[in-house]
């Protein structure tokens, strides 16, 4: 690292290399690698158990993500953003949902989705495809739903290593909901 830097890797704790760990130990634990990952289709099964067209399954790779998991050993440990795979099965959707302190990303791998974004008084829908991205300010409700017939696969990133979890607008019925 340059003399010229005065942030210091230590200042922050999974950026060290821990006691006991070799240099390669402990690059290879900040591996995730796509055969060691599950797709969890449990993070939102609240929401699939409520309306099967909510049906979606969340692949971490980096920190939990915002769909509430509280932990995962097998993520690479993170401090400032959370990275994750979703599948969104043919004609399924993610609920109109907020989140008040991040940012949200969604890049598509495979398929296309329609995202709407809304406030109070205004309203974005698109059409996302394959390497298509937005980057979906905090503060908004955003929905997604998946238009083809296959299913779709995207990234997503959020702006904190651990979001609130996000809410659902009062009129909404998964609003009532508590999650299991």
């Amino acid at each position: 690292m340059p003399d010229s830097v005065d942030f210091q890797r230590e200042d922050i704790e999974t950026w060290s290399q821990p006691e006991g760990k070799s240099f390669d130990e402990w690059m290879e634990s900040r591996v995730a690698r796509f055969e060691t990952r599950t797709y969890d289709w449990n993070a939102l099964k609240f929401q699939a158990d409520f309306d099967p067209k909510y049906a979606r399954a969340q692949c971490r790779y980096m920190g939990t993500g915002g769909a509430g998991v509280e932990h995962d050993e097998n993520v690479v440990p993170s401090e400032h953003f959370t990275f994750s795979t979703m599948i969104l099965p043919a004609g399924c959707e993610g609920p109109p949902h907020i989140h008040i302190d991040v940012e949200e990303v969604f890049f598509m791998l495979r398929g296309s989705i329609r995202l709407v974004i809304n406030d109070d008084n205004d309203r974005f829908e698109t059409i996302l495809k394959e390497r298509d991205l937005i980057s979906v300010p905090p503060g908004f409700y955003r929905e997604l739903v998946n238009i083809t017939q296959e299913e779709s696969l995207m990234l997503v990133m959020l702006g904190n290593k651990k979001p609130v979890i996000p809410t659902y607008p009062p009129d909404h019925p998964l609003s009532k909901l508590k999650r299991k």
